[in-house]
Parts: structure tokens; C-alpha cells; sequence
């Protein structure tokens, strides 16, 4: 199956792991995008012979055309750069940047008619019903990368519309499940970044040590699956194995389960609706042996229930959490503040923000600076 890809956020877990689906089964890759780690992007580039690569950091994007010079590369910088990559005509462009800095790109690569998949899950969690109404304008499918939204997508295939009653979220309670408030004062940054069961990127790392992954996650299923709050089940599962299901209306409940390797989304995200061959370890019940599931600790690990309480009020709300976040997720992993200061600062946020009907793009990024803008003030 001949594909076309351009992968923004290359540089990272997600799109690391996205060329090495794209290596394995041959896919053409016009184009990678990153935030500055040009020994990466160099190599990237040029093992697959990409048309264009942008850097947000310009000091990082000079020093990467110079690398390049005489490749016939183009290289392209800002956040400019990264929405013009995300517009080159393919058939699908991955999204895996980190943070709300993946939105412009979402926008972009939308009115370029571009298929999305979309491991960026700021860009429905800070402006969900603007994404969707755009890519509903366009003509354009979004396809989930998350292995639980992925999960969701998966076991929705084939079934009737409207037969959807709740969708079942798993959770994996991160390294920290099990522990009490009063455990969770001095834990490090080590001990956050340590997760029982994915390999990912320190920032998805830490909000998964929070719970603020999972809130983030009940945020995005909402605008993906066009439901209600009320109908998303978080489950603690320990092990991994199912990584999300859905109870139709007939109380049928059918889920996906996998080895917890985020190549199997990744793949399915690209060659949806057909399958290719396994790119990851089959999964063996028998050496699984038990799965566990249990309720989620609201009390211990606020920041999922704040999510929650978020996107029932929506707006701007959400914004301004997944904002607040943001800048306190980088804090903690600068030594700055605690880690539970990171759900103080986003309840914060979230009650400071104005409730409004309707917002633009421009109101989504002005939310998301004054919840920074907060955090900063409350850290010093």
C-alpha cells in the first residue's frame, strides 16, 4: 500500500515511532517538522529524501539549512514553516507535536485538504468545536493516533450510528497509583517520568503521573465521538491490554486490545480503513494472564476530575486548563515547583477563565496566555 506522509513532531516518541512504521512499509515521507532538534531532522531528511523540513526554533533552522545546503531540501522555520509543511498535498499528515503549538498546524493542514492523523490531542482539547466544524467545511477525516481514542475508533467500525450509549476510557494510574495525597507531596521528577508501561515523552509522561492525560483524553473523545461527558467511563487498568472500549446500546461492549506499543495506532491511523501486516509483538492472553480494572481516585488525582468539570462548562475553560498545565508541567520538570502544585495551578486557571458561548482561534491563544501568564504569577 503506497502512502504519502508528512510527520510534524518527528523528533519525538510518537513520530519517531511514525517513521518507523513509514521505514517498514515503505511509505514516502515529503516532509518532517520539529521544535529544534536538528540532528534528528537532519537524519530524518536524509534517509528519506524529504522535500521540505521545518524547525519552529529559526537560530536551529539557519543552522539546519546550512547542513543541508546542496540536498535540494528545503528548509522553512517558525511556526509559519511548520503550518506550510503541514499544507504540502499528502495523504495523510501526522500530527504529533506537543502542546497547543500543534493547533496552527491542525488549521493548516484542514485547508490544505489534508487527511489528518492526529496524535495532538491539545488541538481538540483547546478548540475542538472550531477543528471540527473546519474539517466538516473541508471535507477531511480525523483519525485518532491516542491508543485509547484509536481503541474507540476501532471498535465503533461497522457499528450503526447513533448505537453508541458510553465509551469506556482505560487508564493506566501511572506510577503513582495507589498513593495518597499526602505521598504525592515531595515525589521527584524521576520518580514522575517513571510510567509502568509507555515509553512517551516527559511532558506526556508527567500528566500521566497526574491524571491529566486522562482528563486531557475525556476532553478529546468528546469532540472526536461527538459525546457527552456523562457518557465517558474512566477505568484504571493496570496492565495496558485493553486500551479503550465502547458499550453500545444494546449493552454490547466490544474494545481493542493490543500490546501496549503505539506503533498498531499509529499504522491503523494511516492506512485506515485497510490494515497492513503486524508491526509490533502480538499479544498473548495467557502470558497477560489477569487484567484488573478499578474507579480512578478523583480525590488524589484532581486534575482528572478537573478536566471533567472543564469541558461540562466548556468555552474557553478547557483552554485555559490545558494551558495552565502546560506551563506548570514544564515548571515541575525545571525543578521550579511541586507536583502537586500542578493541579492547585490548573484549578486556577480554570475558575479564573469567563465562561463564553462562542470563541474565535485568536480566543483560544489569548486563554491560553492569560492561564500561563497565572502560573507563572502563582509559581514565584
Amino acid at each position: 500500500m503506497s502512502k504519502s506522509l508528512v510527520i510534524l513532531g518527528s523528533t519525538g516518541s510518537i513520530g519517531e515511532q511514525a517513521l518507523d512504521v513509514a521505514r517498514k512499509n515503505g511509505y514516502t515521507v515529503l516532509a518532517v517538522a520539529a521544535g529544534k532538534s536538528i540532528d534528528k531532522l537532519e537524519a530524518q531528511a536524509k534517509e528519506f529524501g524529504v522535500k521540505a523540513v521545518a524547525v519552529f526554533d529559526k537560530a536551529a533552522a539557519n543552522e539546519l539549512e546550512s547542513r543541508l545546503s546542496g540536498t535540494g531540501i528545503k528548509v522553512l522555520s517558525g511556526v509559519e514553516g511548520v503550518c506550510e509543511v503541514a499544507s504540502i498535498k499528502a495523504d495523510i499528515v501526522l500530527n504529533a507535536i506537543v502542546g497547543i503549538a500543534g493547533l496552527r498546524p491542525t488549521f493548516a493542514a484542514i485547508n490544505a485538504k489534508n487527511n489528518i492523523a492526529l496524535a495532538n490531542k491539545e488541538t481538540l482539547v483547546t478548540a475542538g468545536e472550531l477543528v471540527n466544524a473546519k474539517a466538516k467545511e473541508m471535507g477531511i477525516k480525523i483519525i485518532p493516533v491516542d491508543s485509547e481514542h484509536s481503541a474507540i475508533f476501532q471498535s465503533l467500525q461497522g457499528a450503526p450510528e447513533g448505537s453508541l450509549s458510553k465509551v469506556i476510557l482505560t487508564a493506566s494510574g501511572g506510577p503513582f497509583y495507589g498513593k495518597t495525597k499526602e505521598e504525592l507531596k515531595n515525589v521527584t521528577v524521576a520518580e514522575a517520568l517513571n510510567h509502568p508501561n509507555w515509553s512517551m515523552g516527559s511532558k506526556i509522561t508527567i500528566d500521566s503521573a497526574t491524571l491529566m492525560n486522562k482528563g486531557l483524553e475525556v476532553i478529546e473523545a468528546v469532540h472526536l465521538f461527538g459525546i457527552s461527558p456523562d457518557d465517558i467511563e474512566v477505568v484504571v487498568h493496570r496492565q495496558s491490554i485493553l486500551h479503550s472500549a465502547v458499550e453500545l446500546c444494546d449493552g454490547a461492549v466490544i474494545g481493542q486490545m493490543g500490546t501496549p506499543d503505539m506503533r498498531l495506532p499509529i499504522e491503523y491511523a494511516i492506512t485506515y480503513p485497510q490494515r497492513e501486516q503486524m508491526c509490533c509483538d502480538r499479544l498473548s492472553l495467557t502470558d497477560v494472564g489477569t487484567l484488573t480494572f478499578a474507579k480512578p481516585d478523583l480525590d488524589t488525582f484532581g486534575c482528572l476530575r478537573l478536566c471533567i468539570e472543564a469541558i461540562k462548562a466548556g468555552g474557553l475553560k478547557p483552554a485555559a486548563a490545558n494551558g495552565a498545565n502546560e506551563e506548570a508541567v514544564a515548571l515541575f520538570l525545571g525543578g521550579k515547583i511541586k507536583f502537586l502544585d500542578i493541579e492547585k495551578f490548573v484549578e486556577a486557571a480554570i475558575n479564573a477563565q469567563p465562561h463564553t458561548e462562542s470563541y474565535t482561534l485568536e480566543d483560544v491563544f489569548e486563554a491560553d496566555k492569560k492561564a500561563r501568564s497565572l502560573v507563572r504569577q502563582m509559581a514565584n
